[in-house]
This record gives structure tokens, C-alpha cells and sequence, in this order.
């Protein structure tokens, strides 16, 4: 019941970790034989100035040739959905925001991968009073679009405000139907505790993006090659894996999205934190 993968999955860096560059196959295809799951976001950064972006039908389709029918994407979806503002803008609002007309467009160009997508991911950035005035009126607006999607689906949402992780917030993404998608980094809080909020819930699916917190500090010290460890993440990694494995043999499905900004490589972190992973287990 967990599903443990990258956050994307091009890197030439990976040579000898994830790839054999004299296999012939492409990079998806190799990485399909090592993980069962990976996050896209290449199709995230959609909003434009006068329209928004969509997947083009053959990238889509060379994704689902190069995988089986037991591999999952968890997708990120347009931030044309997700930015309350407009293109460049502090103040014109976006009117593509919540729009579910935009999610159907999305989903018909994503074709034969609805089917392989274990969730449609929905991440907001840190939603100010200038965004919302209330929790409560954000709540009601997202609750509007869920509503209008197709119900044979499974969404998620990430929220970067690290106060509203609460048990009512939990309780709001269950009577919903929504995962929640926890973050590691971005300011927000450890995700222990989190996870012992959602162990009082019923939520069926839940996503752990391992995503780091000092993009251009980790950068530098890797110069962009992320084939080996520049931090060290054991104690995080040490402290969530028992309620990771609770709450997976309680029947919850958990996928755990690994960033090479964590520790400086995604798949070294992944060798770890499966054998924390194993350890609980045994």
C-alpha cells in the first residue's frame, strides 16, 4: 500500500543509480522497472498571460507506452487551477481559478493516463488574506469545484499554510473525499505530528512530498548533479516511517514523492528510507 518515487524523473546525473544509457530504452521506460510510482509537474506551470497550457497527446501517450498498468503517476495539475491571480499580477484575479472546466480539458488531453494516475494533485502556494479572507471562505470555493469533478477520480491537495493542518482541516478533506498532500520543507511544520493527526481520521489515500526546504543552497553544493547525499535527513526520515507503515496496514494507500532538493539525490534518499521502511515492518 505504499508506493515510494521521484518527483520527476529526467536526470542524466542518475546514469548507474536509476539508468543504462547503453540499454537503448528511454528514461521512463528504465525507471518503470525500479519504481512503481512518479509525480509529474511539467504540465503544473500552465498559466499564461492570455491562456493556459495542455499536454501534448504524444508526450502523453509515450508516457503510458513506456509503463505498465500497475504504475501510477500522481500529477500535478495546471496552476491555472491554483493561482488566484493572474499571469504576473498581485491583484487581477485569475479566471481560470477553481475553474472545472479547465480541469475536463485537462483530462481529455491526458488520455490514456487518467487511468494510471493514482491522484490529481492540486498545490496551492501560501494562501494570504490577500488571497482569502477566511479559511472558511477557501474551504467552500474548493469544496465547489471538487464537486463539479468527475466522482471516479481521486484528488489531493497540498495547502503551504502550516497553521490550518489541523484536525478540522482533515476532517473537511475526508467528508470531501480529498487527500491531503504533506510537504517536507517549504517553511512548513515536521511532518510527525501531521501524521499523527491522520491517523485519527479515515482518509483512504495520502501523498508525503520529501521536497526540501533551500532549493538554491542544495543547487550549489550539488552544481546541479544529483547522483550522491549533501544532507543528511536520517532523523526525519527515521521518525516518520512507523506511521507511514501504520497507516498503510490500516488499508490507506501512501505515496511518497522523493525530491533531489531533499538530500541531494532522490533515488540514494529512496535506498534509505526503504530500509527504515523495512525495519518497522520486520
Amino acid at each position: 500500500m505504499i508506493y515510494v518515487g521521484t518527483c520527476s524523473w529526467k536526470y542524466s546525473s542518475w546514469e548507474g543509480l536509476v539508468y543504462n544509457v547503453q540499454s537503448g530504452e528511454d528514461m521512463l521506460s528504465q525507471y518503470a522497472k525500479r519504481y512503481r510510482t512518479v509525480e509529474v509537474d511539467q504540465w503544473f506551470w500552465s498559466l499564461g498571460r492570455q491562456s493556459y497550457g495542455l499536454p501534448d497527446p504524444a508526450v502523453v501517450l509515450a508516457y503510458d507506452q513506456a509503463t505498465d498498468e500497475e504504475f501510477r503517476f500522481t500529477i500535478k495539475c495546471p496552476n491555472a487551477l491554483t493561482l488566484p491571480f493572474a499571469y504576473g499580477s498581485t491583484q487581477e484575479a485569475n479566471p481560470w481559478f477553481l475553474d472545472a472546466e479547465v480541469f475536463y480539458r485537462f483530462m481529455e488531453r491526458l488520455g490514456p493516463l487518467v487511468r494510471k494516475t493514482g491522484l490529481f494533485m492540486f498545490q496551492f502556494a501560501y494562501l494570504n488574506r490577500s488571497v482569502v479572507t477566511k479559511r472558511y471562505d477557501f474551504e467552500q470555493k474548493l469544496q465547489h469545484f471538487i464537486r463539479m469533478l468527475p466522482d471516479n477520480l481521486a484528488y489531493a491537495v497540498e495547502i503551504r499554510n502550516p497553521q490550518w493542518l489541523d484536525a478540522t482541516w482533515f476532517d473537511f478533506l475526508q467528508l470531501n473525499n480529498i487527500a491531503p498532500v504533506l510537504v517536507s520543507g517549504y517553511w512548513m511544520d515536521g511532518l510527525e505530528e501531521t501524521l499523527k493527526l491522520l491517523l485519527n481520521t479515515s482518509i483512504p489515500k495520502l501523498c508525503i512530498r520529501l521536497h526540501g526546504d533551500d532549493r538554491s543552497g542544495i543547487e550549489q553544493k550539488t552544481g546541479r548533479r544529483w547522483d550522491k547525499l549533501v544532507k543528511n535527513k536520517d532523523g526525519e526520515l527515521d521518525s516518520i516511517a512507523p506511521y507511514l507503515v501504520e497507516l498503510a496496514k490500516q488499508g490507506r494507500i501512501v505515496y511518497i514523492n522523493v525530491n533531489n532538493h531533499y538530500e541531494g539525490s532522490a533515488p540514494l534518499t529512496i535506498e534509505k528510507l526503504t530500509q527504515y521502511l523495512t525495519g518497522v515492518y520486520e
